[in-house]
């Protein structure tokens, strides 16, 4: 059976790269708390945002989904869930909020995990929420002549419980020594999650909030107001293709993390980046509203709607943003797209 430990860690990981992504994120967590302070309205606003980013997004990557308009209304508790789609992502938003809310109270062990897990399916009628998997799994993929290729096998269901708490205390050990940088530790730590994959079902949505909940525990909370669960649903053949080069030897001790840390460095930097420009821009009060709509064509490859204009800038309101759309395509500098709501625009 896979035993962990993450003492020394750090020994096989560090290179030039991972070094890079470290030191650009430190510098971005140093300018956080001044980024909090600059503006608690607007940010409050943004945290709004991210959560129905978050929850859309984590649950999108396992082909989860619902309309915009029910995933607000589900986020923003103004309706019920209608089916089983709509019974998951209701149960995610509810962890998410308990993590934004108490994850301070709330500890990396096998007990907490299953409470989170069994929240997970607070609206579903699925019968395992909280329970490790009882039979034993595989993760999948389809090739394109629609078959199924067995990508990697997790742990084994006899081994879990076991190996769950050996993991987090594991974790919890190298956390409180103090003396490797946490950011690796949270990585490799979702990484052996997933690859013990201990659910039934929901191990990748556990994973992202779990990535949540330590990164919080850390002084990391850059994923309260960008969606992290975003930027992975982005760049998420990126994000198997590093699960699969890190697994290679894991069930022996000997897998390399290398590549999953430096994807998950990047996914965490590239949040950070979001998080200052997004906060630089909105506290500028040389640039109007207007000018900041021009901004988002100038800085941004892609087409977006009016409702992606508005979750980028929460404080500019939807008329505002219509208005300086038509300017712009007046002035020939963006053009439209189709039409009604499925309307996008796209600088020429």
């Amino acid at each position: 059976m896979r035993q962990f430990n993450y003492m020394n860690i750090d020994i096989q990981l560090f290179d030039r790269e991972i070094v890079g992504l470290l030191s650009a994120i430190h510098e971005y967590k140093g300018k956080q708390t001044l980024y909090i302070d600059s503006n608690s309205d607007l940010l409050q606003k943004m945290l709004n945002v991210a959560k129905i980013q978050s929850t859309n997004a984590s649950n999108a990557i396992e082909g989860i989904r619902t309309s915009d308009k029910r995933l607000k209304e589900l986020v923003e508790k103004k309706t019920q869930p209608r089916n089983r789609n709509e019974e998951e992502i209701a149960g995610y938003r509810q962890v998410l909020e308990l993590i934004h809310d108490s994850y301070e109270y709330i500890f990396p062990t096998a007990n907490h995990i299953l409470q989170l897990h069994r929240d997970l399916y607070a609206y579903s009628a699925v019968e395992d929420g909280g329970v490790f998997k009882n039979v034993d799994n595989v993760i999948e993929e389809e090739n394109l002549h629609g078959e199924k290729i067995i990508r990697f096998k997790p742990a084994p269901a006899a081994f879990t419980p076991e190996m769950i708490r050996n993991l987090c205390d594991a974790y919890s050990e190298a956390i409180d020594a103090k003396e490797i940088d946490p950011l690796l530790l949270i990585a490799a730590y979702i990484f052996d999650f997933v690859s013990i994959h201990p659910f039934r079902d929901g191990n990748g949505r556990m994973s992202r909030l779990l990535t949540l909940l330590l990164m919080y525990r850390s002084g990391y909370i850059v994923g309260k107001y960008i969606s992290i669960e975003m930027h992975i649903e982005r760049t998420e053949e990126a994000y198997y293709d590093a699960l699969l080069q890190s697994s290679e030897k894991w069930h022996e001790g000997a897998n390399d993390y290398k590549p999953f840390i430096k994807y998950y460095l990047s996914v965490i930097l590239a949040a950070y980046k979001d998080f200052s420009e997004r906060v630089e821009l909105l506290v500028d009060k040389t640039v109007n509203k207007s000018e900041r709509v021009k901004y988002l064509f100038d800085t941004r490859l892609g087409r977006f709607s009016k409702s992606d204009i508005h979750m980028l800038n929460p404080d500019i309101s939807p008329k505002t943003i219509e208005k300086a759309l038509k300017e712009l395509v007046n002035q020939g500098y963006i053009e439209k797209i189709g039409q009604g709501r499925s309307t996008m625009y796209a600088k020429k």
